[in-house]
């Protein structure tokens, strides 16, 4: 049976995947019409109910969790992996420092990597007032930072590793923000598999890619090509503190801490109305659905 299957070029993304779509495990009969995309165009293709299968940031997954469920293999949640807010002028610096950026805040325009990625869903609890936002590939937003286009940007992904070369200062990193608010792993993107689809097809995905992971933690050389095929510019050194970064044991299964890190997150962002309610369950059950 062949699934459709997207996911972001980005190493850790590459590195999971690799085994379960070159078939180095064994996977149970499926096979995989694979897209690559940023995370923000995954995102709205779950809106518009195009894969099977896709990687998407939790805040988005809020927006599709009627049509899709959170696998437990694949996840993106740790400590320490937060996306962080980036500027070149030191005076706008010390203004967050201080506090006083609050008064010119209106005129703060940041660059984010979409509106429904989770980095946005914590720069919204962190600063409320930051309200003028430019969408930008997260690719782009160093430079438009540089170059003035923009006067802070909001980075995900490898560019957490590159943005102090480039000669961009932190202002605040978002994930010890959450850890800070909450003591959890901070949840920034999920595997989602379609609800109306079987659970036992449901189960056996979750199988094949949680496989994938181990084998990839077990062989971590064996998918370099592939992910250095995606991985454009980036140097190998980069590329695994990529993967070291945002795969870990939640990548594996989720588990209690990672369920209970989601949830909280969920949980949250009702309160405040920023994500409408549901009564679907958030998570991969083991209930059998053959519809």
């Amino acid at each position: 049976m062949k699934l459709t299957l997207g996911f972001s070029p980005c190493p850790n993304d590459t590195f999971i995947f690799d085994a379960m779509i070159h078939h180095k495990i064994d996977t149970e009969g499926l096979s995989f019409d694979v897209f690559y995309d940023d995370v923000e165009t995954l995102n709205r293709k779950i809106f518009d109910g195009t894969p099977d299968i896709s990687k998407l940031s939790f805040h988005a997954y809020a927006y599709a969790v009627e049509q899709y469920v959170l696998l437990n293999a694949g996840s993106a949640l740790g400590f320490g992996v937060g996306p962080l807010l980036v500027g070149n002028n030191r005076d706008l610096l010390q203004s967050f420092l201080d506090g006083t950026y609050e008064k010119g805040s209106a005129d703060i325009c940041v660059a984010i990597p979409g509106e429904y990625t989770t980095a946005n869903f914590l720069l919204g609890l962190a600063y409320p007032k930051l309200q003028n936002k430019k969408i930008l590939v997260f690719s782009q937003i160093e430079n438009a930072v540089l170059d003035g286009e923009v006067d802070l940007g909001l980075i995900i992904h490898e560019n957490r590793f590159t943005y102090e070369e480039k000669g961009l200062y932190k202002i605040v990193d978002l994930g010890d923000f959450w850890e800070k608010e909450t003591g959890s792993p901070i949840p920034l993107g999920g595997i989602v598999i379609r609800r109306n689809l079987p659970n036992t097809l449901q189960q056996k995905v979750n199988r094949v890619l949680k496989r994938s992971v181990e084998y990839a933690f077990a062989n971590p050389t064996s998918g370099l090509a592939f992910i250095k095929e995606h991985a454009q510019e980036m140097s190998e050194e980069v590329m695994y503190k990529h993967i070291d970064l945002y795969v870990n044991k939640y990548s594996i299964d989720l588990g209690e801490g990672g369920r209970c890190a989601v949830q909280t997150m969920f949980d949250r962002a009702k309160a405040l109305n920023l994500i409408p309610a549901t009564n679907e369950s958030l998570f991969l059950t083991d209930k059998i659905n053959n519809n």
